[in-house]
């Protein structure tokens, strides 16, 4: 059976879909764009203000399970810029100092709202 996960602390969703979902004790949390959940604003032009954001709203989500971000599996990183990736590479491993998840890593032609990057996270009870 499918659990519908939503916090305050994250963005909500922009369109027709969830922050997150949880079936068998899994966590899918859906692309978090650099938005600051009490503004609504996004993120100043900095990956790595940016790549920071998007964590920060993964990490409140997990939180609002009362999970961390040790419980992630999987990350996948979507950025408008891959010449930037040492920049958001530099962020992402200050948020997964050990152990960290599995991840993938692609170059996209555009993100909504202008963003410089989109994370998604597995994450397992």
């Amino acid at each position: 059976m499918k659990k519908i996960i939503s916090t305050k602390n994250a963005p909500a969703a922009i369109g027709p879909y969830s922050q997150a979902t949880e079936a068998g004790g899994l966590i899918f949390i859906s692309g978090q764009l650099p938005i600051n959940p009490a503004t609504g604003e996004l993120a100043p032009a900095d990956i790595k203000l940016q790549t920071e954001a998007s964590l920060k709203n993964i990490e409140a989500i997990l939180q609002s399970e009362g999970l961390t971000l040790e419980n992630v599996l999987k990350t996948t990183v979507l950025m408008a810029d891959l010449g930037q990736f040492a920049q958001m590479n530099e962020v992402y491993g200050k948020f997964f100092p050990k152990n960290p998840p599995a991840r993938a890593a692609y170059g996209v032609a555009a993100l909504p709202k202008a963003a410089l990057v989109e994370i998604e996270a597995v994450a397992a009870r």
